[in-house]
């Protein structure tokens, strides 16, 4: 029981704080999981529907209050879908080791993009083509370390000129596309813990309409880039100080 416990006291207090910047808890939690003993694969897997479940959350409430822009996230979706399936598919064939040193470029990547961007919030780099391209490679990535891919999509999103919040918004909706195909992929060859998985997927659930609500009512875009930032610094130098 106590250790249902941790990972959902854990799962609760980083899917709310992740949903703040409108991106999944997955990118922290997998170390996290992967560090407190689950096989690696086991923990991408998990991390993955955790992040379908928080972000489903805060996306069915974005669509209500009107803050959801669909049309422009259609090119990334349609592109996510393609290439997630992939990357999880490729990830057996990968060493493990490789793998976590990914993640922790995926991290440093994300949160110097979060920041040192400084553009201005004009949108004139949103063709579908360059959006697809972005989700296509993310897709890849993400689907091969286990991750839902919105903390690199959203400081991609905010270095073409999108507001934090316009993009958080955008990538609550698009996660859930980008990491059940990767679920779904990572069943075929890992055994799941289901009582943990829905453990955690509850914490999610919660989480998700916990940091959705902050972030709209409570925080700035400047507030929100910082914070993920951070956060994601901090995991990266764990990660490389276990490597090492």
């Amino acid at each position: 029981m106590m250790h249902y416990l941790l990972y959902f006291a854990l799962t609760l207090g980083l899917s709310t704080l992740f949903a703040m910047g409108g991106v999944g808890s997955a990118i922290v939690l997998v170390p996290i999981f992967n560090m407190l003993g689950l096989p690696l694969n086991l923990s991408k897997a998990i991390g993955l529907f955790i992040n379908s479940s928080s972000t489903i959350t805060a996306s069915i409430m974005n669509f209500f209050r009107g803050v959801l822009d669909v049309k422009f996230a259609l090119p990334l979706i349609a592109a996510i879908l393609i290439a997630t399936p992939i990357g999880a598919w490729s990830s057996q064939f990968v060493p493990v080791v490789v793998v976590k040193w990914i993640l922790v470029a995926f991290l440093i990547i994300a949160a110097s993009l979060l920041l040192y961007t400084k553009r201005e919030t004009k949108v004139v780099y949103d063709k579908a083509w360059i959006l697809f391209l972005i989700g296509f490679v993310v897709g890849i990535i993400s689907g091969m370390v286990g991750v839902g891919g919105g903390s690199l999509i959203m400081p991609l999103l905010i270095l073409l000129g999108f507001d934090a919040k316009k993009a958080a918004y955008a990538v609550s909706f698009i996660i859930p596309f980008s990491s059940l195909g990767a679920f779904a992929t990572y069943l075929s060859f890992v055994k799941m813990d289901w009582v943990l998985l829905g453990t955690v997927t509850v914490a999610a659930i919660i989480g998700g309409y916990l940091g959705d609500k902050i972030m709209h009512y409570r925080l700035t875009p400047q507030q929100v880039k910082k914070l993920i930032a951070v956060l994601l610094l901090l995991l990266a130098a764990k990660m490389i100080y276990s490597l090492v």
